[in-house]
């Protein structure tokens, strides 16, 4: 049997241009030869659509839509995912289902029976698990259908499961032939190797052939990579899709085997371009960084916006989030903007100059002190006999938040922040000042990573300047500040916080890795006190197994706080 997988990029709510991607594609995997074609979880309504799930009308046009994409599908049937309501009550008004679609008609539908609560999932608060799945039968074979978290339960790759069932394995003691799977599994760093690795065990464990389509794109902080894939029987990979962009697979699964034999293949993608993929992945940096790129474009474009703007301060954050921005938009709607005070080096405004020309942004120096005077010289009486402190440095930040958000307002361009995971963790950033923004794209990126993402963007040629990657970092708020004032070395700091965040270890068991009991004390009191900070920021791109956002549910106001 000849499947077709397409992996495609949908617009939560976006209902006609995601019926018109769906049904071209369509055409174009059963002109390629495919006799069974599949789509993405919850496709039609994109995901996650969260609360949007609450509206009747959003779910009206959603099973408006999948009637409108059956009359588009002829005799090769397609499977989709929807929304569906539940007829059984009492329980959850709403399904998490998938629908095949021929003849014009809907054929078939199944639901999903593994419901995720875990990190950015919230799936149990909107629908209800199937109670059976049964196998589909097509030509007279049995053809296992699951949805995404359905294939995630296998006994042998999780030391510790989350759910007492097993869709697959009850597929296929009821015979199935092959396991298809409709997938929008969200990216982290290794999540495509991890989720190739527990799939090939699947096949092999069940001697059963598989095929998985998988979400591509960015909806708010989630970023889906794509990688949908086929396998034989033993596990082998038979075709691989690209990571971070659409395309159209067409595999063809020997219609004599069976799943106690490997399946031979036949692909409409080239072979040995294929062959080659299935065995590697890129290098982490360059997975990152098309990770970051793919979030800011759909964010950008998803919104309705085109361009955007960013503060260049000469630094390594800045100029990272000024790359990515090109390489996702273009250069030419990219705007950088130097805003200079009395503590700002010269040095800095060269590197950011030089950074701007060497991408072939639009860049502009707007300088802030004559501003700055005047709010000093505003509140010069009532700070009278106070200690200057970061209030006064603070000022300087929220100046380029204005000017920035002044430039937003008229051209229509979105800000970017420049803030790192590093500094969102401690606090080391300022509300309504360098936080000003509608999306954050290095907020899940720790300042140890971002070097070696610098460096990795510089491997062929000097783009982000050398004195960017190599100078301390500072905020450069007061005189000869830099960023270790205040925190512990980058290289230390980072690995605390991947512990402790990422980790979740607690502060003892952090102590007993060898790291200084005060020093951690200090570090993990700065996360729990800047939860208000974090709570107020703009959305982050995850690209961490734990990201601060959605995933990361801490309270504000809470006074937990444990000793070494």
């Amino acid at each position: 049997m000849k499947i077709g997988l397409l992996q495609l990029n949908s617009t939560i709510g976006d209902f006609a241009a995601n019926r018109e991607k769906l049904v071209t594609a369509y055409a174009d995997a059963v002109a390629r030869g495919a006799e069974f074609v599949l789509a993405p979880e919850l496709f039609l309504c994109g995901y996650p659509p969260r609360d949007l799930l609450q509206r009747p009308d959003f779910i009206d046009e959603n099973l408006a839509t999948l009637e409108a994409v059956a009359k588009n599908v002829g005799g090769i049937p397609l499977c989709v995912g929807f929304v569906d309501k539940n007829s059984e009550r009492p329980g959850r008004a709403l399904r998490n289902a998938a629908a095949v679609l021929q003849h014009g008609k809907i054929i078939w539908r199944t639901n999903k029976s593994l419901l995720p609560t875990y990190d950015v999932f919230d799936e149990d608060r909107y629908f209800e698990p199937a109670k059976k799945i049964e196998p589909f039968v097509f030509n007279g074979r049995k053809l296992g259908i699951t949805v995404c978290e359905d294939i995630w339960n296998d006994e042998d790759f999780w030391p510790e499961r989350l759910y007492r069932r097993d869709p697959v394995k009850e597929l296929v003691a009821q015979g199935a032939e092959i396991i298809l799977n409709i997938s929008a599994s969200p990216w982290c760093v290794g999540k495509e190797k991890t989720r190739l690795e527990m799939l090939q065990r699947v096949a092999r464990d069940e001697k059963i052939p598989l095929s998985q389509v998988n979400l591509v794109g960015a909806n708010d902080e989630l970023i889906f990579d794509g990688h949908s894939v086929a396998l034989d029987s033993a596990g082998k990979v038979l075709a691989l899709g690209r990571g971070f962009a659409e395309e159209i697979l067409v595999v063809d699964f020997n219609a004599g085997s069976s799943r106690r034999e490997p399946a031979q293949i036949k692909t409409e993608a080239e072979s040995e371009r294929t062959h080659v993929r299935c065995h590697s992945f890129p290098p982490r940096e360059q997975q990152i960084f098309s990770a970051l790129s793919l979030g800011i474009r759909d964010y950008v474009r998803k919104c309705g916006f085109k361009s955007v703007i960013l503060g260049l301060s000469g630094g390594i954050d800045s100029a990272l989030v000024a790359v990515l921005a090109a390489d996702a938009l273009g250069a030419e709607n990219v705007l950088g903007v130097a805003m200079p005070a009395r503590y700002s080096s010269r040095g800095s405004l060269t590197d950011a100059e030089l950074l701007a020309k060497n991408l072939g942004l639009r860049y502009e120096v707007l300088p802030i002190e004559p501003v700055f005077n005047a709010v000093e010289k505003q509140l010069e009486a009532v700070f009278a006999g106070t200690k200057r402190n970061e209030a006064e440095e603070n000022v300087q930040s929220r100046l380029r938040g204005v000017t920035l958000m002044a430039l937003s307002n008229k051209f229509g361009a979105l800000v970017l922040t420049t803030g790192n995971k590093s500094e969102m963790a401690v606090g080391y950033c300022t509300l309504y000042g360098d936080m000003n923004g509608a999306l954050a794209p290095i907020a899940d990126v720790f300042k140890t990573e971002i070097y070696a993402l610098a460096k990795w963007i510089n491997r062929d040629r000097e783009i982000i300047p050398h004195a960017s990657i190599a100078k301390p970092p500072s905020a450069e708020l007061r005189p000869d500040q830099t960023d270790q004032d205040s925190l512990p070395p980058y290289e230390i700091l980072d690995a605390i916080l991947d512990l402790y965040v990422v980790k979740n270890l607690g502060k003892s068991e952090i102590v007993a890795r060898g790291f200084a009991a005060a020093t951690v004390t200090d570090v993990v009191n700065k996360i729990n006190f800047s939860e208000y900070k974090r709570r107020q920021a703009a959305p982050a791109l995850k690209v961490s197994p734990r990201a601060f956002g959605i995933g990361r549910r801490i309270p504000v106001a809470q006074k937990f706080r444990t000793k070494v």
